[in-house]
């Protein structure tokens, strides 16, 4: 006889889960007694609040594939972590958030922290449910990691009541739930074969969150076949390395104009795994929505994503990866150099950035970085214009190594570069991001450095909300209300946690700062102060007064 906490951490432990993060609450404490039976090959990851572990799951889910594990009490442990879920709604990223829900006895009182969690969590997941009796946990956590990665991927949510943890079952295990990935036709990838061979100005654009190591080659080998420019989505930077002489850079807001000029140009768009979101598409002005004025290729594992808005030539429904191995089969007749080669020279004269007005210049502080970070990097952000500086002018090239909010949100990017170091434990985990983005959740440094990692953090102060000022100014110039924020030395704060501290004022003091932060050995911040004029690459506030 087991526990149904007993029984609910085994099956996660079969479906291969290896991280849960949490803030734990006397609801699911058979849970956290169970997870302490299986040592570090489950861990329990202790975050300092519960919008933070569920960004962290998100940021796990982005950087795996696999579904990231969040686990929170009722009530306000739900409330605060629905970030993390209309997050890894929006991004298809695979969660799993578990709650521990009030005893079955006391339903329907508003006893202390009920929710009905079917009505609550509705449209921020794929699907809720609630279980009533330990001997179906293992069925509805197999389900619960089928759903997520199936499909179009997302998050789901399983609520246990206190109660059903604690009471005993002689259910037998079940073995891991089996993806079952849909493979694309032949007669589909010859069509598209087809198409390259009729078109002048392709473009290939990657998205979607679950990528194999095999399909990230084989698209390498695919556009390499056929010289193919390609691009990838709204914060996307990991689907492909940056360095490559085929890519063209990033589409959407937070881009710059030469790839989305390209685009809108285009006679043949391949959309891998991309189901060509409202950022990635500038609200569908880059590709015309329901019909493009190009032809669309768009293949998607979500057979519901087909036909939703985009009305595309030839609709493939098959998992990105398995279409990728089987587009890099295809024997070109011809090359697409010249389309490659245009749209190549227009993304490199872009990313040259020039100095950038301030007391310290960014483009000095990105080239550093690109000639200091290793391959492997591991790159988060959050949301806001700062998130512009490495998502435009830092090389990404580590194969899914970047973390970012697809819908926007603030805070992300301090518990992603947390989640990375479970990931990658000895690659470098680099968080990058604005004052008031850092500020969201800060606090998981502490997490850091309870677990002895040794991400760093670069906080990017212009003394306000950037991006909402700018728009602020624009529209009501010199009227300012609500964006200006007043911080503290981010150094002294991080000193206090234990990190290491590092302040920069002027552009020469960043490099030795950041020498010294990458060779602390523990978690880092460099507080760079910017002043309230920089808004972001290339924008000021009085140009946008302007």
């Amino acid at each position: 006889m087991r526990t149904g906490g007993q029984v609910l951490i085994e099956a996660l432990r079969i479906n291969g889960a290896e991280v849960i993060f949490g803030v734990p609450g006397e609801s699911y404490l058979a849970a956290l007694d169970a997870i302490r039976d299986h040592g570090n090959a489950l861990r329990y990851v202790t975050m300092r609040q519960e919008g933070g572990a569920s960004f962290a799951a998100a940021a796990y889910g982005d950087l795996t594939g696999r579904p990231g594990i969040c686990f929170v009490t009722r009530g306000p442990g739900v409330t605060s972590a629905t970030i993390g879920l209309h997050t890894a709604m929006q991004g298809s990223t695979p969660m799993i958030l578990l709650i521990g829900q009030i005893s079955r006895p006391y339903r329907d009182r508003e006893v202390f922290q009920e929710l009905d969690y079917r009505r609550f969590l509705g449209q921020t997941v794929k699907w809720v449910a609630e279980v009533d009796d330990a001997s179906r946990l293992p069925e509805y956590v197999n389900r619960a990691f089928k759903i997520a990665v199936s499909g179009r991927p997302g998050p789901v949510a399983l609520a246990l009541p206190e109660d059903m943890l604690f009471s005993l079952t002689d259910v037998p295990d079940q073995a891991a739930a089996r993806p079952t990935p849909a493979a694309p036709s032949s007669a589909d990838i010859a069509a598209v074969g087809q198409m390259l061979e009729e078109a002048q100005r392709p473009l290939l654009l990657l998205g979607g969150a679950i990528w194999t190591p095999e399909g990230h080659a084989a698209v390498i080998r695919f556009v390499e076949k056929y010289d193919l420019p390609v691009a990838v989505g709204f914060r996307r930077q990991g689907l492909f390395p940056h360095d490559h002489p085929n890519f063209i850079g990033s589409l959407g807001f937070g881009g710059i104009p030469e790839p989305n000029q390209y685009a809108r140009d285009a006679d043949l768009i391949i959309a891998l795994g991309s189901r060509l979101n409202d950022p990635t598409t500038l609200k569908h002005t880059i590709i015309a929505a329901p019909k493009p004025a190009c032809r669309l290729v768009q293949i998607h594992p979500g057979a519901e994503e087909l036909g939703r808005l985009y009305q595309a030539d030839l609709p493939i429904l098959a998992d990105p990866s398995l279409a990728a191995v089987a587009l890099a089969e295809l024997r070109p007749t011809r090359l697409h150099t010249a389309a490659t080669s245009k749209a190549l020279a227009g993304y490199t004269a872009h990313v040259s950035l020039p100095a950038q007005p301030g007391p310290v210049d960014m483009a000095e502080v990105m080239r550093v970085l690109n000639e200091r970070l290793p391959r492997d990097t591991t790159m988060t952000t959050g949301a806001g214009n700062a998130s512009d500086w490495p998502n435009i002018y830092y090389c990404y090239r580590q194969f899914l190594g970047a973390a970012s909010p697809i819908n926007g949100a603030m805070g992300m990017g301090v518990p992603a570069a947390v989640a990375a170091k479970f990931v990658r434990p000895h690659a470098r985990a680099v968080y990058i991001g604005g004052d008031g983005d850092f500020l969201m959740n800060g606090q998981e440094l502490a997490t850091a450095l309870q677990y002895q990692l040794d991400p760093l953090f670069i906080i990017i102060d212009n003394g306000g909300y950037g991006t909402i000022r700018g728009n602020q100014e624009a529209r009501y110039p010199g009227r300012v209300s609500g964006t200006i924020l007043r911080n503290p030395d981010f150094a002294k704060v991080a000193e206090g946690y234990g990190a290491h501290g590092e302040r920069v004022n002027m552009t020469a003091d960043f490099e030795p700062a950041l020498e010294r932060a990458l060779a602390a050995g523990r978690a880092a911040v460099i507080h760079v102060v910017v002043g309230p004029n920089n808004l972001g690459p290339n924008n000021t506030l009085s140009e946008d007064r302007s």
